[in-house]
């Protein structure tokens, strides 16, 4: 639960709950721990934190146990056991917005990036060029830069496009 004085609620320990200043967030983080320690918990208290305020997350979980955020939740004997452990009088139940990721695009948002969103040194290394190549590729982005910004249709948007783009070059 995000409160702004307090500030991005994490976790409960002795103390009473354990807080972040939003500001203080970083922009990226991992989870790790053995099976049964809390990740996937973590990882849905921490979304929606940052989900209610206001601050967009990314969070690749295989298993897909995080898309219960996507519903509100309903009172259940375990949490009406816990609330007063957590000093909870009447927790209010919502949902948070998701967005779902497929590769193959058929079930949720397809991901795909562009040629040009990867950049030279990503397509660089899954290609596995040498030394020449790489500062070739580096170029060629370099100049698909500089043409896009007069006509944006000059994107490198697939690998039909950056083959066309290496024909100009040559």
């Amino acid at each position: 639960m995000y409160d702004k004085e307090r500030g991005l609620y994490i976790a409960h320990c002795a103390n009473g709950p354990l807080s972040i200043v939003g500001k203080m967030a970083n922009r990226h983080g991992l989870i790790a721990g053995a099976t049964g320690t809390g990740k996937t918990v973590s990882l849905q208290v921490m979304a929606e934190s940052f989900c209610q305020a206001g601050v967009p997350c990314f969070m690749a979980h295989m298993k897909g146990d995080l898309s219960g955020i996507s519903q509100a939740g309903k009172m259940s004997g375990f949490i009406e056991k816990r609330m007063p452990e957590f000093g909870i009088q009447n927790p209010e139940f919502q949902p948070c917005p998701v967005r779902f990721f497929d590769v193959y695009g058929e079930q949720g948002h397809p991901m795909r990036a562009t040629i040009s969103q990867m950049g030279p040194q990503l397509l660089s290394r899954l290609m596995g060029l040498n030394e020449t190549q790489d500062g070739v590729l580096n170029i060629v982005f370099r100049i698909a830069d500089d043409l896009a910004r007069e006509n944006p249709n000059m994107l490198l948007l697939d690998l039909k496009d950056l083959r066309a783009m290496l024909d100009y070059v040559s």
